[in-house]
């Protein structure tokens, strides 16, 4: 009130403030009366301005026009810019969005043909149309491609060596990812034109993964390497005439047969899974294909659909809602956890709650415990995940008979007894170990004494095939295994040695620093046994019976059969098929580049491989398996752990870092995307 009657005595309009009078100019000498008026000049401004720091007035002093002030007052400096700072960034990333939609469908426009892309001047060879006949049955023999003359890098291939590959699985995808494409003539022969992602394999059985998020076409994968591909299947060889013989249906249905020459020949066809005697698995389901995982993912949907039919009595339903899993391997444990968060998370939006309550989820072990290969303390913690998500886990179980409906095994009892049970089932897995498959039999009988391994073709430490020409034939993967004769070998050895020197083998004896030399010579040959040579000194000690400072040839051969004894057949595993795939590489391109240095010495036979490259080491980097929202990890010698979704993540992540190509893991990626937006595909086609 005393602002406003000091402006109208002023002679100011309302709402006109007053301006700030001029400084004045202050002297040391200063009247009164001066002093008087620059007090009132400075009780005017005060009274009139607007204060430069908001203060809150006493209540009694609030008035329409202080209102009104208060509500335009403009925000602070610190929050406009953030404002203008999180408008940037929003008008940035519409851009950057905007940019790159542009952008892929100006790509994409690219990627389309409209005019015919095909010449015509074309160059075949004739052998190509034509080719001759020869071999032990005078079958056609595939010398040429119809691409040998598309274009001049294909041409100076002709004249390299020929590396013929039998399969497309782990080993072989290694391989042909870090072979030097310069060097040699690659050719692969496979029934199926894709590579199969299989540790990801159970996920596709109940729509967590698509099945085409899992395989890449294998044409593609070749392209790195300049290869060609044959899809056919692999029948037998002629290890003397170093021809492969394939058979594939035509299109008229005709079986044909004919050769594949080689100069050096990679097996890696797989296994197949083993039936161990069992009747009746026509009534279960396997899982070692794409096409496996599709039948799966059909038969459960089916039977879930026919539970909820009104005409299905109870009995019939809680058969067709009875899952049994044979086998407590990493396969039948991931399967198994998979199918439990089907059911648990993605049934009982879909489906009637009565079927959520009668499902039943079954796994047989033979075994005390599931995943036996892993660390106790694992085994254990799967048990009791499995426990807690009720899936019923039969340890000690084998079973003698598969039934339509039903399934019998045998289970032994705490006290020792054997029981014989039936269970109600309305689907199976079948994922008890693997065995050789038919081409692996049919190379491993023409061996004869070489192959004594029933259930793998048996390599040395260079992956060589035994039995064959050395440097000609090598076996990886599932389908082989390395041999482990650390005692015979090296006695062999020792007779040789002893006989050179004149001495009888029998009457041989080592000091230390010659017993020294021969744990260097095994540690070359059989890299595995390196673990058990640690303490020479007191393996000297312990196996010197007489105390005679010497080791005879009876202590040095017990020695030595003790660690063979100790060396374990390599885990049939995907790691170890990409391991002995990458080995192969480096020691085929080794060989390349020495083989102009070989020739000129005219080393062109005997142990090569062992020349210029060391033998195969298997370095075991950790075991993986999923139980359920849950994942444990073993990394041997005790050391594991096991965890919750952090550890699924951790799970994820590590196949995903494995997976192929780009394209599989951005599909992958978009598939768990699918899973957390829309939940899982419970369709069946």
């Amino acid at each position: 009130m005393l602002g406003r009657r000091v402006a109208r005595h002023a002679g100011l309009r309302r709402g006109q403030l007053l301006a700030p009078p001029p400084r004045p100019k202050l002297s040391t000498t200063t009247t009164p009366r001066a002093t008087t008026t620059l007090t009132t000049q400075r009780q005017l401004y005060f009274l009139t301005s607007k204060p430069t720091r908001p203060t809150t007035p006493p209540p009694q002093f609030f008035s329409p026009s202080n209102i009104r002030s208060l509500s335009t007052t403009k925000p602070p400096r610190r929050l406009k810019l953030v404002i203008q700072r999180s408008l940037a960034w929003l008008g940035s990333s519409v851009l950057f969005v905007s940019l790159g939609v542009i952008g892929f469908f100006i790509y994409d426009a690219t990627t389309y043909v409209d005019h015919i892309s095909a010449s015509g001047d074309l160059r075949i060879p004739h052998l190509a149309l034509n080719p001759r006949r020869g071999g032990p049955k005078n079958l056609p023999i595939l010398e040429e491609y119809l691409d040998d003359e598309d274009d001049e890098v294909r041409k100076q291939q002709k004249d390299k060596p020929r590396l013929v590959i039998l399969g497309g699985g782990w080993g072989s995808v290694a391989l042909l990812k870090d072979l030097n494409p310069d060097h040699y003539h690659v050719t692969v022969i496979s029934p199926t034109n894709y590579f199969l992602f299989t540790p990801m394999l159970p996920s596709a059985t109940v729509g967590t993964l698509g099945l085409r998020s899992l395989v890449e076409p294998i044409r593609r994968v070749i392209a790195g390497v300049r290869g060609r591909f044959v899809r056919a299947k692999a029948e037998d060889v002629d290890f003397s005439a170093r021809l492969v013989e394939v058979s594939q249906v035509d299109c008229h249905g005709v079986d044909q047969r004919f050769y594949v020459p080689y100069d050096k020949l990679v097996i890696g066809v797989g296994s197949v899974t083993n039936p161990h005697g069992v009747k009746g698995l026509e009534h279960c389901h396997f899982l070692k294909d794409i096409d496996d995982a599709r039948q799966i993912r059909n038969k459960v949907i089916q039977n879930l659909e026919l539970a909820c039919l009104p005409t299905t009595t109870d009995e019939d339903r809680k058969r067709l809602l009875s899952f049994v899993v044979s086998g407590g391997g990493p396969t039948g444990v991931e399967f198994a956890a998979e199918l439990y968060d089907l059911l648990n998370e993605d049934l009982i939006q879909m489906f009637p709650r009565l079927l959520r309550n009668e499902i039943s989820v079954h796994l047989i072990q033979s075994r005390g415990h599931i995943l036996n290969t892993y660390d106790e303390t694992l085994s254990k913690y799967a048990e009791d995940r499995f426990a807690r998500d009720q899936v019923d886990v039969l340890t000690n179980s084998r079973v003698s008979e598969v039934k339509e409906d039903s399934i019998v095994f045998t289970q032994k009892a705490p006290d020792g007894t054997v029981i014989t049970k039936e269970l109600p089932m309305g689907f199976c897995l079948w994922s008890t170990g693997v065995s050789q498959a038919d081409f692996c039999k049919t190379i491993s009988k023409k061996l004869g004494a070489a192959q004594t391994n029933r259930h793998a073709l048996e390599t040395d430490t260079h992956l060589r095939l035994n039995g064959t020409p050395l440097g000609d034939v090598y076996a990886i993967g599932d389908c082989a295994t390395v041999q482990n004769n650390v005692a015979d070998h090296i006695v062999s050895f020792l007779r040789h040695l002893a006989w050179k020197h004149g001495t009888d083998p029998e009457k041989l004896s080592l000091h230390f620093s010659d017993w020294r030399n021969v744990a260097e010579q095994v540690k070359k040959k059989f890299p595995q046994a390196a673990n058990h040579l640690k303490r020479l000194d007191k393996l000297f000690e312990q196996y010197d019976a007489d105390q005679s400072g010497t080791l005879d040839f009876e202590e040095l051969t017990e020695l030595l059969k003790q660690i063979d004894s100790k060396l374990t057949s390599l885990p049939a595993t995907a790691q170890r098929a990409h391991q002995q795939g990458q080995y192969l590489a480096h020691k085929f391109n080794k060989l390349a580049r020495a083989a102009s240095g070989l020739r000129a010495n005219d080393i062109i036979e005997g142990d090569v491989d062992a020349a210029v490259y060391k033998a195969f080491e298997y370095k075991h980097l950790g075991s993986l398996a999923y139980i359920g929202n849950s994942a444990v990890f073993d990394f041997g010698e005790g050391r594991g752990f096991g965890g919750g979704l952090w550890a699924v993540y951790a799970w994820r992540s590590i196949y995903f870092a494995q997976s192929v190509s780009f394209r599989t893991r951005v599909l992958m990626a978009m598939d768990w995307g699918k899973r957390a937006l829309f939940g899982r595909d419970l369709m069946s086609y």
